[in-house]
């Protein structure tokens, strides 16, 4: 009987990264010999979902996800637990760890099943605070697609077709606007909301709500709303503990009663009694971002080209896009250009090196190049990691340098993009679409150039 492997995948979006560690650690059981199943949790939800049958039958786990994970279902299995970015450039060496039986069990005391010596692995204090941040960032930016998109439309019947008295005014539009503004109005709630879901479950999540939409009505935003999250959740985990020793008959009262009042009581004094400084740090952010803008706009280029570009899709690019996107509900609509360029940029890198240079690029890197296209046009910045996987010292650095320009030559022009996400596909939206393309398009060809030139023939 072969040896099977299980896994579970997941990322913050659950777009690309989600479904590219599924194929690697796919790829690398096949070369190994061993057969695995991968549950992908991705922006659809659960798909391959495990089965007891499947957990009773693996000789081992890889959770790569950078969402909570319902982990307790592998208790007595060893599990490895780690991040999708692992599951994307270490997926080979993770199952060689399990068929090694060099993977400490999880929960040891729970199942008697498997049995070890080894300490159940734990995961550290950052990793966790890192995936409650990125359960909120997941659960936030369908809000903030829809209604940023929704928004931009509206403007094509005239930036002012929402005020009853203007000439421009456009009553679907402004119906539009409204819709979208709605959308996004809910993003900090939702933010703080599943982060406090990720720390206490369904509990933790009406009190980050409320503490978000506090949040949200105090000015607080999203400085704000990170602490509404986290105060929340980890209160409301802290009084589930207090309470655990309650009757069972109880339960109805701790549920329904105990639990939300004193839950969102403290965090609604919380808010109220911090939102005077937390506002004060959060508009002093805002404000210097947007005034870098225009008083350093090279400078900024260059911070936003960086973080776009350094992990593509992960934490670092996340805090790029989300200020973008937290910019953007204040009206700024020049910041979230330049960002969006700096995203669109890496995979179209890799798709002009790929034509340009074919012959130092494999067939299959060729057909990824093409596959790279549609990916930056669409604003998917993920279609290059796996090209910057295999060298990222000399990559990374190049993918960075092109996404700098492009946010450089954006800002200089002050080109203004009202959508948080689409790519070429929201152009119409663009206040200067033409130019745009150009900027994006000759970051994209130097990286491409230089890729081409440092890259070794195969």
């Amino acid at each position: 009987m072969a040896k099977k492997i299980l896994a579970v995948t997941g990322c913050p979006t659950g777009i690309a990264h989600t479904f590219m560690a599924e194929e690697a650690l796919k790829t690398a059981a096949q070369e190994l010999g061993v057969e695995i199943k991968v549950e992908t949790n991705g922006a659809a939800g659960a798909e391959n979902v495990l089965t007891p049958e499947d957990i009773r039958d693996a000789i081992g786990v890889i959770v790569a996800s950078d969402k909570n994970e319902d982990t307790d279902r592998f208790s007595g299995l060893p599990t490895i637990i780690t991040s999708v970015g692992d599951g994307i450039n270490k997926p080979k060496e993770m199952i060689q760890q399990i068929l090694d039986g060099k993977v400490p069990v999880l929960n040891p005391g729970k199942a008697a099943k498997v049995e070890s010596a080894a300490p159940a692995q734990k995961e550290s204090a950052g990793r966790q605070i890192y995936k409650h941040l990125m359960n909120g960032v997941s659960h936030m930016l369908p809000f903030v697609v829809a209604g940023g998109v929704l928004t931009a439309v509206s403007f094509l019947w005239g930036i002012y077709s929402f005020d009853p008295t203007s000439d421009q005014y456009n009553a679907f539009a402004a119906m539009l606007k409204d819709i979208g503004g709605v959308s996004m109005g809910l993003m900090v709630p939702v933010f703080s909301a599943f982060i406090a879901q990720s720390i206490a479950n369904r509990p933790g999540m009406i009190a980050g709500f409320v503490g978000g939409m506090l949040a949200a009505n105090t000015g607080s935003g999203f400085i704000g709303g990170i602490l509404a999250g986290f105060v929340a959740g980890y209160f409301t985990h802290w009084l589930l503990g207090i309470l655990s020793g309650l009757p069972k008959q109880y339960e109805g009262l701790k549920s329904i009663f105990l639990i939300p009042l004193v839950s969102v009581t403290f965090i609604g004094l919380v808010m109220e009694l911090t939102a005077g400084p937390v506002a004060g740090i959060n508009n002093a952010m805002m404000n210097f971002l947007a005034g870098l803008q225009s008083s350093n706009p090279i400078l900024l280029g260059i911070v936003i080209g960086c973080m776009s570009a350094f992990d593509m899709g992960g934490p670092v690019n996340k805090a790029a896009y989300t200020t973008g996107t937290l910019l953007l509900g204040q009206g700024n609509y020049y910041f979230m250009a330049g960002v969006s360029a700096a995203c669109i940029t890496p995979p179209l890198v890799i798709a002009l090196a790929t034509t340009i240079f074919p012959k130092k690029f494999t067939e299959d890197e060729r057909a990824a190049g093409l596959s790279n296209y549609v990916l930056g046009c669409t604003h998917i910045t993920e279609g290059a990691i796996p090209f910057a996987a295999k060298n990222p010292l000399v990559v990374l650095p190049i993918l960075m340098l092109a996404s700098s320009i492009s946010a450089i030559l954006t800002y200089m022009m002050g080109i203004q993009v009202p959508a948080p996400h689409g790519g070429f596909l929201v152009l119409p939206l663009v206040s200067n679409p033409i130019m745009w393309v150009v900027d994006i398009l000759i970051g994209s060809a130097v990286g491409a150039v230089i890729y081409g030139i440092t890259k070794k023939e195969v």
